[in-house]
């Protein structure tokens, strides 16, 4: 039995390739399924199943494309309609790959159709759970992602009749392996373990401490912040079904002229720039806005920016194909190309370009002292109430898009967020505001906290 998790930081996703005695499976397999098909040819394998655990909302899988090109069987848990072919699996339906065997457990409460896989070893003893969104490390999947086809209530109750019957009754030793990662918007506050087992759990997680029915239902529906909007356009792409990824990265991969590139501006194209915060800050386009690929580029993307918007990309040289094929992850395919010979081919062109101010957090702590700024914090709510510079704004990089007018543009701002990747996002859009009196703080709060700048810590705000 060879069991390899594959995840991926960007979308803070794990996809699952399974196999036994040269027959494979394959749970949750991104857009992209290089990894999968050549992982199985060095092993000399054949992928037998896709198993899915739901309609996912973050992320375009690629289970079509990969059934396709290897023969495999797409398998889905109860009720699962789609768009083409799939096998509906019974609850505790068993399927056989080598000598092992996955059995479906329907586990309704993110989804309706959730279903998580229970992997037996060759001597039928429960080895380890693929839960996808029902289970996370230290949380559960969010019951409020099918935008008003059932209450948060109403799937709440399912996900604790699910967890109770299904999923605590398991030994405390079978591993868990769940589809996503800390920083996923899938879950409220998902921990940093890629894996865990039923027993510690059981302990740890406050999902399955003992409570009623009403208890954890009110407390797994509060909190929620808004999820990103393309959410529910990739959870009807995946339900619908998509046009290969081969195709659209070959409509997409257009190497620009400047004039080209400028004729796309003119059209209100947005210019996407995936450099390193440090290269951006140096010398960008007017208007760019940056999400470095270095970060969980995918995530922002999709939180910030219309799935349907038509866009341009700056890319680091040889960086252009990466860039698109985590666009296509996530279903942004809008993609005109991009200017061929990035940055350098504008900036020999002598047109003009903008830049952003960054200090480090020592010369931060040098510069309040001697000048009044406005402070802004962009992280999110816990990490603000857990502890923030005193006197800060509170602006979330997730709803500056919506709020950025509450500030003035004459007013000296300093931004700072967790480590300086979203501190850049922040100030590419300001600037595309109007803003030009910004400063980025580079390490963040990471490095803020470390200094003698007067702090508010641990204090709810």
């Amino acid at each position: 039995m060879y069991i390899q998790q594959l995840y991926t930081n960007c979308l803070a996703e794990s996809a699952y390739y399974i196999e036994s005695d040269g027959e494979a499976a394959v749970i949750d397999p991104l857009r992209d399924i290089d990894a999968y098909l050549a992982l199985a040819e060095k092993r000399g394998a054949k992928i037998k199943f896709v198993f899915e655990t739901h309609f996912h909302a973050d992320f375009v899988s690629g289970h079509i494309d990969l059934a396709q090109q290897s023969g495999a069987s797409i398998i889905f848990g109860p009720g699962a309609k789609t768009g083409y072919p799939i096998y509906n699996a019974k609850d505790e339906e068993v399927f056989q790959i080598g000598k092992i065997k996955i059995k479906a457990l329907h586990t309704p409460g993110h989804t309706p159709e959730s279903t998580s896989y229970l992997l037996f070893d060759a001597e039928e003893k429960p080895h380890a759970i693929f839960t996808g969104d029902t289970l996370f490390v230290g949380d559960v999947g969010r019951p409020d992602l099918l935008d008003g086809m059932m209450t948060k209530e109403s799937l709440a109750g399912m996900l604790y009749d699910s967890l109770q019957n299904k999923i605590k009754t398991l030994p405390d030793e079978v591993i868990v392996y769940p589809a996503h990662g800390a920083g996923s918007a899938c879950g409220k506050n998902i921990g940093k373990d890629a894996w865990s087992t039923i027993g510690e759990q059981k302990k740890n997680n406050y999902a399955l401490q003992n409570r009623s029915k009403e208890e954890f239902i009110s407390l797994i529906t509060q909190g929620l912040t808004a999820p990103p909007a393309y959410f529910f356009e990739d959870a009807r792409i995946n339900k619908e079904g998509y046009t290969s990824r081969e195709l659209v990265m070959q409509n997409s991969m257009n190497a620009l002229s400047i004039i080209d590139f400028e004729g796309y501006i003119q059209k209100h194209a947005l210019i996407l720039d995936t450099r390193q915060a440090d290269e951006f800050e140096n010398g960008f386009i007017k208007n760019s806005l940056n999400i470095g690929l270095e970060g969980t580029f995918a995530i922002w993307l999709g939180t910030l920016v219309n799935i349907n918007t038509p866009i341009i990309l700056i890319t680091e040289e040889g960086k252009e194909k990466e860039s698109i094929s985590r666009m296509l992850r996530i279903g942004f395919e809008n993609i005109k190309g991009y200017l061929e010979g990035g940055i350098q081919t504008w900036l020999a062109s002598e047109r003009k370009i903008e830049k952003i101010n960054s200090i480090d957090a020592d010369a931060f702590e040098e510069e309040i002292k001697n000048k009044k700024y406005t402070l802004l914090d962009v992280r999110n709510k816990t990490e603000y109430e857990n502890g923030h510079v005193k006197g800060a704004l509170h602006f979330p990089l997730s709803s500056l898009q919506t709020n950025y007018s509450a500030l003035q543009t004459d007013t000296e701002y300093m931004i700072y967020c967790g480590g300086g990747y979203r501190s850049m996002i922040a100030s590419s859009i300001l600037k595309s505001k109007g803003y030009h009196q910004i400063t980025n703080i580079y390490g963040g709060w990471a490095k803020i906290k470390n200094t003698g700048v007067e702090k508010v810590v641990f204090e709810i705000v």
